[in-house]
C-alpha cells in the first residue's frame, strides 16, 4: 500500500510549490526532460504491474484469443485496437507485460500531454493519481488506453483541430467502444449552427454504431441495461465528477477569465451533472459509471484552475486551495484503499522485475 502513497506524494509535493517550480525550474528543455521522465515512470509502473487490478485474469484471455488470429483477423475482431496490442505482444514473445507496457505508455503520454496544457501541471497529476491512474489505468485497462487517446484528442481540440480530435476518439473507440460517445460533446462545442450540430451528432453516432458497435450492441445492452448490473461505488464516482462540474458551472465567470478554452469543459460539466442525476432514475448504474470514466479529465481541469480562479493575486490563498485539493484527493485515495470492496485486487502492488510484493 505504501507504494501508492509514494506515487501520490511524487506529484503532490511539487504541486505545493507549483508557481515557483514552473517559473524557475521547468523552463525550456527541462520541461521536456521532466515530462519524459514522468511518462517513462508511469508506463513502467502500469506496464510491469503483476496481478494488480480487478480484471487481471480477464485480460490474460485476450492473449490466448489473439494468438489464434492472423493480422487480418485482428482487424476484424471486436475492440481491434486492444486485440492488436495483444497480437503484437504474442508475436514478439512479450506476454501480458508487453500489452500492459504499450497500453500504459499510451495512457501516460495522453495524461502528461493533457496535463501540460493546464496551468498547474503537478496539481493535475496529483488529482489524477488516486483514481485515474491507480484505478482506471491499472484496472479498467482498455478504457484507460481509450482515455489516453481521448486526452490527446482534447489537446487537439484545444488547438482548434476538430478532425484530429475525431481521429483520436475513433482510435480510442477501437480499444473500448463506449469512447465513441465523446464525439457528441466536441461536435456540439465546435459548431455554432444548430442544424449542423444535429446532423453531425446523428452522423457521428451512425458511423460509430455501424463501424464499432453493431456487432456487439446486443451484448452491451444485455450487460449494462437488461441485467441491471449495478456498479459498486458508482454513485461515489459520479459524485467525484459532479463536484468539480458544479464548481465550474457556479463560478464560471471567475474561471473563464483565465482561459477561453473552458467553454468546452462547461459542456463536459453539464454532462457530468446529467449523469449524476440519471443515477437516481436509471436502473443500471454500470452504464453510467462506464461513461463517467471519460469525464474524469474534468477533475484535472477544474482543480488545476481553481487556485488561480478563486484566489487571484494572493499566493497564500492559492496555496490554501492547493492544500485543500490535495487533502481531498488524499482522502479519496485513503478511502478507496482501505474501504473499497475491490481494493484487495490492487494490494499489494507488485512490480514484476523486482517482485516488490512488500509494497
Amino acid at each position: 500500500m505504501l507504494f501508492y502513497w509514494f506515487l501520490f506524494a511524487a506529484a503532490a509535493v511539487p504541486a505545493l510549490a507549483e508557481r515557483q517550480w514552473s517559473m524557475l525550474q521547468l523552463q525550456g528543455a527541462r520541461i521536456a526532460i521532466v515530462s519524459i521522465f514522468v511518462v517513462v515512470s508511469l508506463s513502467l509502473i502500469i506496464g510491469f504491474r503483476y496481478e494488480v487490478g480487478g480484471d487481471w485474469s480477464t485480460y490474460l484471455g485476450y492473449l490466448d484469443y489473439a494468438s489464434m488470429l492472423t493480422f487480418g483477423g485482428v482487424l476484424l475482431a471486436p475492440d481491434p485496437g486492444y486485440v492488436l496490442l495483444n497480437w503484437i505482444s504474442v508475436e514478439a514473445g512479450w506476454g501480458i507485460f508487453g500489452v500492459n507496457l504499450m497500453g500504459g505508455a499510451i495512457f501516460s503520454i495522453g495524461l502528461i500531454r493533457f496535463s501540460q496544457t493546464l496551468p498547474r501541471f503537478w496539481l493535475a497529476l496529483a488529482v489524477a493519481v488516486p483514481y485515474l491512474v491507480i484505478v482506471v489505468a491499472m484496472g479498467y485497462f482498455r478504457q484507460g488506453i481509450a482515455l489516453g487517446f481521448i486526452m490527446l484528442g482534447f489537446v487537439s481540440l484545444r488547438n482548434n483541430s476538430l478532425i484530429r480530435f475525431l481521429g483520436w476518439v475513433l482510435v480510442g473507440a477501437t480499444f473500448h467502444k463506449t469512447a465513441i460517445l465523446l464525439l457528441m460533446v466536441a461536435v456540439i462545442y465546435r459548431s455554432t449552427n444548430r442544424f449542423l450540430q444535429l446532423i453531425l451528432v446523428v452522423g457521428a453516432l451512425a458511423v460509430g454504431y455501424n463501424v464499432l458497435l453493431a456487432d456487439s450492441v446486443d451484448r452491451l445492452y444485455q450487460t449494462y441495461i437488461q441485467d441491471q448490473y449495478q456498479s459498486q461505488g458508482a454513485l461515489i464516482r459520479l459524485t467525484m465528477n459532479a463536484v468539480p462540474a458544479a464548481i465550474l458551472l457556479l463560478q464560471y465567470r471567475k474561471f473563464s477569465r483565465l482561459s477561453d478554452d473552458l467553454r468546452l469543459w462547461r459542456w463536459v460539466a453539464m454532462a457530468a451533472i446529467v449523469l449524476f442525476g440519471a443515477y437516481f432514475v436509471i436502473d443500471s448504474s454500470t452504464a453510467l459509471d462506464r461513461v463517467a470514466l471519460y469525464i474524469l479529465p474534468l477533475q484535472l481541469v477544474v482543480f488545476s484552475y481553481l487556485p488561480d480562479a478563486l484566489g487571484p493575486g494572493s499566493r497564500g490563498r492559492q496555496l490554501n486551495w492547493v492544500v485543500l485539493i490535495l487533502s481531498y484527493y488524499a482522502l479519496v485515495q485513503g478511502v478507496w484503499l482501505f474501504f473499497a470492496n475491490h481494493a484487495q485486487y490492487w494490494l499489494p502492488y507488485r512490480f514484476y522485475p523486482l517482485d516488490m510484493a512488500s509494497f
